[in-house]
Formats: structure tokens, C-alpha cells, sequence
């Protein structure tokens, strides 16, 4: 039997209304399915001790890790608070730990996007992930014409937290670009197509996965961690926090400040040049 199948529905509805992401109202109503199913009654009969129990058992039992039970008790607040219910308001997520993003060096990126030579779409993905930082959500919801070759950017409408921002191209990408549409028939719509149709994050992700198994590269190798080679590159390279923040499209600069963290030998190579001299 299932539960609350109104207040999901409706549920769902506000997310999307309140310009939620995709990811966000899935995972969110996924959350909200589990709670309800596990405690076994309709929503407005659920109690404080009925979240409290169900806390318990994802962190003893489901052995819940701080990010997940983090994510999870979000989820949670946000559909009692949204059906009027104060019944998780007792509910303390934890402090989420700081994990450092992985990344690969500039010579795996480099194979990486070179083993995929000979594909021309899966050459300009990469070269994409590689020199923009996109997330694969994004590259995923791009159109032929959000790429601005003569300009050389490409626009990204409504990213995360409903932000549109400008992403740079380089010489390199325009040019792997340029020879993928120049081998398609269609050059209106989605700018990156399988024969089904508009490509999604999980076919990106095996895209890279394999390349990066071609490459001799033993890392596990996603989009995000192309994202995360991006800025680590970008900042050892010299370049402005403040710049790295707008081109990544973090709303706050605290976000991107996790890169300063990753890099051991930039951060002696900036120590040996600016420690004091006494």
C-alpha cells in the first residue's frame, strides 16, 4: 500500500514551481517515498518520535553517511513544512564533511580527450567537460544555438539555482565543435544527439569512462571530476578565485574556495615565493 500519493504529487508540483532542479524534486520526492512507506501512514498522522525513530534507523541500520543523512533530512523538512506539519522540525541534520574534490593532472586530461580523437561528438564532449568546467546536466541541456562560435561562448541557461552565465570556448573546442555539427545532417537543436535523440548525463557519463579506460587512466573518471580537473587547473595556473567562481557558476565564492585545499605542491610552491624573510 502507498502513502500520501496526494501530497507527493502536490509536493512535486511546488519544487518545480519553486524552480527546483531536476536532480533536486527527484531525489526530494524519492526521500519522501521512503519515509512514508517506512513508517507506513499517510502523512499528516506522522509523528516527531515517527521521524525520530526512522533518523535512528538510517544512520544504525542503512549506516547512512553525514552527506546522505544530510541530503535526506533536507528532503524531509521541506515536505512537512510544505504540507503545514511541524513534525520534523525536531530533526538536526548533521554538519556535511568537507570532502577534497578528486581530479586528474593536466596530462591524463590531455589523453583523455585525445584517445577520443576519432569520434568527432564524443571528441567536442570532452573537449567541452575539459576546457569549460560544465557540469553534465548542463552540457546535456544545450542547443546548437546557445554556442556562440564567432564569440567563442556558449550560453547556459537557468544552470544550477536557475542562473544563466557565459562560459568561454577556446580555439580547440570551437574547432572540435565546428567538425561534430559539420557531420550532422540536423543543425538546429540539441547540440549534443545519440540516434534516440537529445544525449543524457548517463550516456555522458560512460562516455568519459570509457575514454578514460582507453587512456590507460586508472582513477575513476566522471564528468564532475573533469569539472573539478577544470578549476584545479585554472587555479594553479594563477588564475583569480573570484573569475574560477563565475566561470564554474557557484553562487558562493565559499564553494570554490574547497580548490585552494586540493593542491599540495601549489601550495608550497605560493608559500616558498611569498613566506616572509626575517
Amino acid at each position: 500500500m502507498s502513502y500520501g500519493n496526494k501530497e507527493l504529487t502536490e509536493f512535486r508540483q511546488y519544487l518545480r514551481t519553486e524552480k527546483r532542479s531536476k536532480g533536486t524534486v527527484k531525489q526530494y520526492c524519492h526521500i519522501v517515498n521512503n519515509v512514508l512507506a517506512h513508517v507506513g501512514r499517510e502523512p499528516a498522522q506522522i509523528t516527531r518520535d515517527d521521524l525520530a525513530r526512522y533518523k535512528a534507523h538510517l544512520a544504525i541500520e542503512k549506516e547512512y553517511s553525514k552527506n546522505s543523512m544530510y541530503t535526506t533530512i533536507k528532503g524531509i523538512q521541506s515536505f512537512f513544512r510544505f504540507i503545514g506539519s511541524d513534525a520534523a522540525e525536531d530533526l538536526v541534520p548533521p554538519r556535511r564533511s568537507e570532502r577534497m574534490p578528486r581530479y586528474i593532472s593536466e596530462a591524463e586530461a590531455h589523453a583523455l580527450i585525445e584517445s577520443a580523437k576519432g569520434e568527432k561528438r564524443d571528441y567536442a564532449i570532452l573537449k567541452m567537460l575539459g576546457y569549460t568546467g560544465l557540469r553534465v546536466s548542463e552540457l546535456c541541456a544545450l542547443n546548437v544555438d546557445d554556442a556562440d562560435m564567432h564569440e567563442k561562448v556558449v550560453t547556459i541557461k537557468s544552470g544550477k539555482g536557475d542562473k544563466d552565465r557565459i562560459v568561454i570556448l577556446d580555439d580547440s573546442s570551437v574547432n572540435a565543435l565546428r567538425s561534430y555539427l559539420g557531420s550532422r545532417s540536423e543543425q538546429n537543436g540539441a547540440l549534443f544527439v545519440t540516434k534516440r535523440g537529445r544525449i543524457s548525463p548517463v550516456s555522458v557519463q560512460r562516455i568519459v569512462k570509457n575514454y578514460a579506460k582507453s587512456a590507460g587512466i586508472s582513477k575513476k573518471v566522471t564528468p564532475h571530476v573533469l569539472r573539478h580537473t577544470f578549476a584545479t587547473t585554472l587555479l594553479r595556473r594563477g588564475a583569480d578565485i573570484r573569475i574560477i567562481q563565475k566561470l564554474l557558476g557557484h553562487s558562493s565564492i565559499a564553494t570554490t574556495q574547497i580548490y585552494t585545499h586540493v593542491d599540495e605542491s601549489m601550495l608550497k610552491t605560493v608559500y616558498e615565493k611569498s613566506k616572509p624573510q626575517y
